[in-house]
This record gives C-alpha cells, sequence and structure tokens, in this order.
C-alpha cells in the first residue's frame, strides 16, 4: 500500500514516515504543498495524509485542486481543531480528519482513514 505524506513539519514528517514504513507501508514524503500536489497528481496512491498549514500551497488548496482530478482518500492532519475547520474539511472533500497531536495517530497511524494494513507477501 502506497501513501504520500504532506506535512511541513521536519519531525513530525519523519517520526510518521519511519512509523508507517515500519508497519509496513510504502510512504512518499512532501514537505510544502505544491510538491504534494504534484506528486499526489502524477502518482496513483492508496492514501494521502495532509497538513493543512503548509508552505508554497495551503492544504485547503491542495485538497481542492486534487479534488478536481482524483478521489484518493485523504485524511487531513493539522493543528486546527475549530468545528468550523473540521466541517470545511469534510466539505472540502477530506475523508477524516484528525487534530495534531493525536493520541490515535500515537498508536496507529492507520487506524482513521480505514486504510487497509499494506498485504503481506505470500510464501
Amino acid at each position: 500500500m502506497r501513501l504520500l505524506l504532506i506535512e511541513d513539519e521536519p519531525d513530525l514528517l519523519s517520526g510518521l514516515t519511519r512509523a508507517l514504513r515500519r508497519a509496513g507501508y510504502s510512504v512518499d514524503a512532501a514537505e510544502d504543498g505544491e510538491d504534494g500536489l504534484f506528486r499526489a497528481l502524477e502518482i496513483d496512491y492508496d492514501a494521502i495524509i495532509l497538513d493543512v498549514m503548509l508552505p508554497q500551497l495551503d492544504g485547503w488548496m491542495v485538497l481542492a485542486k486534487l479534488r478536481e482530478k482524483k478521489s484518493t482518500p485523504v485524511m487531513m492532519l493539522t493543528a486546527r481543531d475549530a468545528t468550523k475547520d473540521r466541517v470545511r474539511g469534510f466539505d472540502s472533500g477530506a475523508d477524516d480528519y484528525l487534530v495534531k497531536p493525536s493520541p490515535m495517530l500515537a498508536k496507529s497511524p492507520s487506524n482513521s482513514i480505514s486504510i487497509p494494513p499494506p498485504a503481506t507477501a505470500m510464501p
């Protein structure tokens, strides 16, 4: 299963990338919205984890432009915890919305968006 993580905070980006890879996922990472959108449009990911407050192009714009062309599942992962932000996320086409820091994410980064566990190789 191939995931795209779009996050500009270096420690969170590297920590989540490592945790997801240890869990068996293939993970590509982007540090800004422009690079993230490019990757999301060029590569067919199984799911995208998207921050809102990003340099170059914010997560809202990334999601809007992505939804014009693809229906890849998107989980917003952001510090923006106001109800209006959550509603905006879902209204914009997000499949899930997690506020960071998230205890759920710390336990299992794939719980919320219903990302199936990666397939294990057949013997």
